[in-house]
């Protein structure tokens, strides 16, 4: 969006920057400082457009669905690609890979109040993810009660396609028993 020549545009954005008018957010990724914006940048958008393809999960995902009450400082997302960590002006951005069949099976696509979107896993997912990146032996909703403070009813709402859909989906057996046991203990 900047006119002229590569050279000029660099030289632009390199004054923006010195200036304060620009932010930033990683290589080859800028933003506009915080008094140019109307409204503040969803960092839950903005983590795609670090590292992609992705997909918000992990306790992101869980606390955005409403199922844990801690706030959470670090988005957590699933990408393709190997784990990155990102430290930016605008939040801590935390990627990690996990081995699936098909990566967007029980992703959606979610809206914030801007107007924006970003993919986001459903909770069940979230949960796998989670039981797979921190190597968790679960195969009940007793430690996801206790550990993560996820309320029963929530889990009592999962309904049966989405463990269909899942458990086939994941290629680390840690991560099928828990969906196996889950769903014994939860009754669908």
């Amino acid at each position: 969006w900047l006119p002229g020549s590569p050279g000029r545009q660099f030289s632009l954005l390199k004054r923006a920057l010195a200036a304060g008018e620009v932010v930033r957010v990683h290589r080859g990724l800028y933003t506009l400082a915080d008094r140019y914006l109307r409204e503040k940048i969803d960092p839950l958008a903005l983590a795609q457009r670090i590292h992609g393809p992705s997909y918000i999960s992990l306790e992101t995902a869980l606390s955005r669905h409403g199922w844990i009450p801690e706030a959470v400082y670090t988005i957590t997302s699933v990408s393709m690609d190997r784990a990155r960590e990102f430290e930016t002006p605008l939040g801590r951005f935390s990627f990690t890979r996990v081995p699936q069949e098909t990566f967007y099976a029980a992703v959606d696509r979610a809206e914030n109040d801007q107007g924006g979107s970003f993919l986001l896993a459903s909770p069940l997912k979230a949960l796998g993810d989670y039981v797979y990146v921190h190597k968790c032996d679960w195969t009940s909703a007793r430690p996801v009660v206790e550990s993560l403070r996820v309320d029963e009813s929530s889990l009592a709402g999962i309904a049966a396609e989405e463990f269909d859909v899942l458990a086939g989906n994941y290629t680390s057996q840690r991560v099928r028993r828990f969906l196996k046991g889950l769903r014994k203990e939860v009754g669908t």
